[in-house]
Protein backbone atom coordinates (compact mmCIF):
# COMPACT_ATOMS: atom_id res chain seq x y z
CA UNK A 1 0.00 0.00 0.00
CA UNK A 2 1.47 3.43 -0.89
CA UNK A 3 2.43 5.72 1.97
CA UNK A 4 -0.25 8.32 2.68
CA UNK A 5 0.71 11.95 2.27
CA UNK A 6 1.18 13.62 5.63
CA UNK A 7 -1.32 16.44 6.26
CA UNK A 8 0.15 19.40 8.17
CA UNK A 9 -1.80 22.63 8.66
CA UNK A 10 -0.60 25.93 10.13
CA UNK A 11 -1.93 26.84 13.59
CA UNK A 12 -3.81 23.53 13.99
CA UNK A 13 -2.96 21.02 16.73
CA UNK A 14 -1.38 17.77 15.54
CA UNK A 15 -1.39 14.54 17.56
CA UNK A 16 2.00 12.90 17.02
CA UNK A 17 3.46 9.56 18.04
CA UNK A 18 7.07 8.52 17.51
CA UNK A 19 8.24 5.05 18.50
CA UNK A 20 11.62 3.54 19.13
CA UNK A 21 13.06 1.49 16.26
CA UNK A 22 11.57 -2.00 16.46
CA UNK A 23 9.76 -0.75 19.58
CA UNK A 24 13.03 -0.65 21.52
CA UNK A 25 13.20 1.15 24.86
CA UNK A 26 13.96 4.85 24.41
CA UNK A 27 13.57 5.99 28.02
CA UNK A 28 15.38 3.71 30.47
CA UNK A 29 16.12 6.02 33.41
CA UNK A 30 14.87 9.36 34.70
CA UNK A 31 17.67 11.27 32.98
CA UNK A 32 16.43 10.06 29.58
CA UNK A 33 12.98 11.54 30.19
CA UNK A 34 14.41 14.75 31.62
CA UNK A 35 16.73 15.28 28.65
CA UNK A 36 13.92 14.80 26.13
CA UNK A 37 11.66 17.27 27.93
CA UNK A 38 14.49 19.80 28.23
CA UNK A 39 15.09 19.49 24.49
CA UNK A 40 11.37 19.85 23.77
CA UNK A 41 11.25 22.98 25.94
CA UNK A 42 14.25 24.50 24.16
CA UNK A 43 13.39 23.54 20.57
CA UNK A 44 9.68 24.38 20.52
CA UNK A 45 10.44 28.10 20.51
CA UNK A 46 13.29 27.72 18.04
CA UNK A 47 10.92 26.18 15.50
CA UNK A 48 7.80 28.19 16.37
CA UNK A 49 5.77 25.22 17.62
CA UNK A 50 3.37 25.20 20.58
CA UNK A 51 3.24 22.21 22.93
CA UNK A 52 -0.25 21.53 24.31
CA UNK A 53 0.27 18.04 25.78
CA UNK A 54 2.83 15.26 25.99
CA UNK A 55 3.37 11.82 27.45
CA UNK A 56 6.69 9.97 27.36
CA UNK A 57 6.22 6.22 27.53
CA UNK A 58 8.96 3.59 27.75
CA UNK A 59 9.30 3.02 24.00
CA UNK A 60 7.39 5.91 22.40
CA UNK A 61 6.22 9.50 22.83
CA UNK A 62 2.82 11.17 22.40
CA UNK A 63 2.83 14.89 21.62
CA UNK A 64 0.12 17.42 20.84
CA UNK A 65 1.85 20.15 18.85
CA UNK A 66 0.69 23.18 16.88
CA UNK A 67 3.00 24.72 14.25
CA UNK A 68 2.76 28.41 13.42
CA UNK A 69 2.39 29.83 9.95
CA UNK A 70 5.44 27.85 8.82
CA UNK A 71 4.32 24.22 8.87
CA UNK A 72 7.91 23.13 8.21
CA UNK A 73 8.67 23.85 11.87
CA UNK A 74 6.76 20.76 12.98
CA UNK A 75 8.89 18.32 11.00
CA UNK A 76 12.05 20.23 11.88
CA UNK A 77 11.21 20.00 15.59
CA UNK A 78 10.59 16.24 15.41
CA UNK A 79 13.80 15.70 13.45
CA UNK A 80 15.85 17.72 15.94
CA UNK A 81 14.30 15.94 18.96
CA UNK A 82 15.03 12.53 17.45
CA UNK A 83 18.57 13.49 16.46
CA UNK A 84 19.46 14.74 19.93
CA UNK A 85 18.09 11.63 21.63
CA UNK A 86 19.90 9.39 19.14
CA UNK A 87 23.26 11.12 19.61
CA UNK A 88 22.90 10.97 23.39
CA UNK A 89 22.02 7.28 23.48
CA UNK A 90 24.64 6.25 20.91
CA UNK A 91 27.34 8.15 22.81
CA UNK A 92 26.20 6.66 26.12
CA UNK A 93 26.17 3.09 24.81
CA UNK A 94 29.12 3.38 22.43
CA UNK A 95 26.99 2.39 19.47
CA UNK A 96 25.73 3.78 16.20
CA UNK A 97 22.61 3.33 14.13
CA UNK A 98 18.91 4.01 14.15
CA UNK A 99 17.16 4.78 17.42
CA UNK A 100 13.69 5.88 16.29
CA UNK A 101 11.26 4.71 13.63
CA UNK A 102 11.98 6.57 10.41
CA UNK A 103 8.54 8.18 10.17
CA UNK A 104 6.43 9.46 13.02
CA UNK A 105 2.63 9.21 12.91
CA UNK A 106 0.50 12.36 12.98
CA UNK A 107 -3.12 13.43 12.86
CA UNK A 108 -4.53 16.96 12.57
CA UNK A 109 -6.97 17.54 15.45
CA UNK A 110 -10.20 19.54 15.30
CA UNK A 111 -9.69 22.20 17.95
CA UNK A 112 -13.20 22.94 19.18
CA UNK A 113 -14.44 19.34 19.37
CA UNK A 114 -11.40 17.16 19.97
CA UNK A 115 -8.49 19.14 21.37
CA UNK A 116 -9.23 18.49 25.05
CA UNK A 117 -10.29 14.92 24.28
CA UNK A 118 -6.93 14.36 22.62
CA UNK A 119 -5.11 15.87 25.60
CA UNK A 120 -7.00 13.49 27.86
CA UNK A 121 -6.19 10.54 25.58
CA UNK A 122 -2.48 11.40 25.67
CA UNK A 123 -2.26 11.97 29.42
CA UNK A 124 -4.20 8.79 30.25
CA UNK A 125 -1.79 6.56 28.32
CA UNK A 126 0.01 5.37 31.49
CA UNK A 127 -3.35 4.56 33.10
CA UNK A 128 -4.53 2.53 30.10
CA UNK A 129 -1.16 0.73 30.12
CA UNK A 130 -1.72 -0.03 33.84
CA UNK A 131 1.54 1.63 34.80
CA UNK A 132 -0.29 3.85 37.30
CA UNK A 133 -3.84 4.03 38.60
CA UNK A 134 -4.14 7.81 38.32
CA UNK A 135 -2.77 10.23 35.72
CA UNK A 136 -1.41 12.41 38.53
CA UNK A 137 0.91 9.57 39.60
CA UNK A 138 2.86 9.58 36.32
CA UNK A 139 5.70 12.12 36.27
CA UNK A 140 6.43 12.13 32.52
CA UNK A 141 3.22 13.57 31.10
CA UNK A 142 1.79 17.08 30.95
CA UNK A 143 -1.12 16.23 33.24
CA UNK A 144 0.42 17.43 36.50
CA UNK A 145 1.49 20.67 34.84
CA UNK A 146 -2.01 21.21 33.51
CA UNK A 147 -3.69 20.74 36.89
CA UNK A 148 -1.18 22.96 38.67
CA UNK A 149 0.86 20.33 40.55
CA UNK A 150 4.21 21.28 38.94
CA UNK A 151 5.36 24.84 39.72
CA UNK A 152 7.94 25.04 36.89
CA UNK A 153 5.55 23.88 34.17
CA UNK A 154 5.09 27.35 32.69
CA UNK A 155 6.64 26.33 29.36
CA UNK A 156 3.61 24.21 28.43
CA UNK A 157 1.39 26.25 26.12
CA UNK A 158 -2.23 26.79 27.15
CA UNK A 159 -4.51 25.75 24.31
CA UNK A 160 -7.61 27.91 23.71
CA UNK A 161 -10.02 25.15 24.76
CA UNK A 162 -8.28 24.78 28.11
CA UNK A 163 -8.31 28.55 28.64
CA UNK A 164 -12.05 28.58 27.95
CA UNK A 165 -12.71 26.17 30.83
CA UNK A 166 -12.81 28.95 33.41
CA UNK A 167 -12.06 32.53 34.35
CA UNK A 168 -9.22 31.66 36.74
CA UNK A 169 -6.31 29.22 36.67
CA UNK A 170 -7.79 27.36 39.65
CA UNK A 171 -11.15 26.94 37.95
CA UNK A 172 -9.57 25.75 34.71
CA UNK A 173 -7.41 23.19 36.51
CA UNK A 174 -10.35 21.89 38.52
CA UNK A 175 -12.64 21.53 35.51
CA UNK A 176 -9.97 19.78 33.46
CA UNK A 177 -9.27 17.39 36.33
CA UNK A 178 -12.99 16.55 36.43
CA UNK A 179 -12.98 16.00 32.66
CA UNK A 180 -10.07 13.55 32.85
CA UNK A 181 -11.74 11.61 35.65
CA UNK A 182 -14.90 11.01 33.61
CA UNK A 183 -15.37 7.62 32.00
CA UNK A 184 -13.94 7.80 28.48
CA UNK A 185 -16.13 6.06 25.88
CA UNK A 186 -14.49 3.29 23.88
CA UNK A 187 -15.58 4.87 20.59
CA UNK A 188 -13.73 8.10 21.45
CA UNK A 189 -10.53 6.18 22.14
CA UNK A 190 -10.99 4.17 18.95
CA UNK A 191 -11.57 7.27 16.80
CA UNK A 192 -8.46 9.06 18.11
CA UNK A 193 -6.32 5.93 17.81
CA UNK A 194 -7.53 5.02 14.31
CA UNK A 195 -7.06 8.56 13.00
CA UNK A 196 -3.49 8.53 14.25
CA UNK A 197 -2.68 5.08 12.87
CA UNK A 198 -4.04 6.00 9.43
CA UNK A 199 -2.51 9.46 9.35
CA UNK A 200 -5.96 10.99 8.97
CA UNK A 201 -7.97 13.62 10.82
CA UNK A 202 -9.28 13.61 14.38
CA UNK A 203 -12.63 15.33 14.10
CA UNK A 204 -16.17 15.37 12.77
CA UNK A 205 -17.22 14.83 9.16
CA UNK A 206 -17.72 18.57 8.78
CA UNK A 207 -14.11 19.14 9.87
CA UNK A 208 -12.90 16.53 7.38
CA UNK A 209 -14.82 18.29 4.60
CA UNK A 210 -13.27 21.61 5.62
CA UNK A 211 -9.72 20.24 5.56
CA UNK A 212 -10.33 18.52 2.22
CA UNK A 213 -11.20 21.91 0.77
CA UNK A 214 -8.03 23.43 2.26
CA UNK A 215 -5.59 20.77 1.04
CA UNK A 216 -7.44 19.68 -2.10
CA UNK A 217 -7.09 15.99 -1.24
CA UNK A 218 -9.83 13.40 -0.67
CA UNK A 219 -9.51 11.85 2.80
CA UNK A 220 -10.91 8.33 2.96
CA UNK A 221 -11.89 6.11 5.91
CA UNK A 222 -12.98 9.10 7.91
CA UNK A 223 -14.05 8.67 11.51
CA UNK A 224 -17.16 10.44 12.72
CA UNK A 225 -18.67 11.53 15.99
CA UNK A 226 -17.96 13.88 18.84
CA UNK A 227 -16.20 13.24 22.15
CA UNK A 228 -18.37 12.96 25.21
CA UNK A 229 -17.99 14.86 28.43
CA UNK A 230 -19.68 18.01 29.69
CA UNK A 231 -17.26 20.91 29.78
CA UNK A 232 -19.68 23.78 29.35
CA UNK A 233 -19.23 26.65 31.77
Amino acid sequence: MPRMRRIVLPNYPHHIVQRGHNRQVVFAVSEDYQRYLADLHELKDAFGVKVYAYCLMTNHVHLLLAPGESVAGLGQLMKALAARATRYRNRLEGRSGTFWESRYKSSVVQSDSYLLACCRYIELNPVRARMVSDAADYPWSSYRIRVGDVPDGHWLDADPCFVALGDTATERCHRYEEFVRQAVPADEIRLIRDALQRGQLTGTSRFVDEVERIVGVRIEQRGQGRPSGNLGK
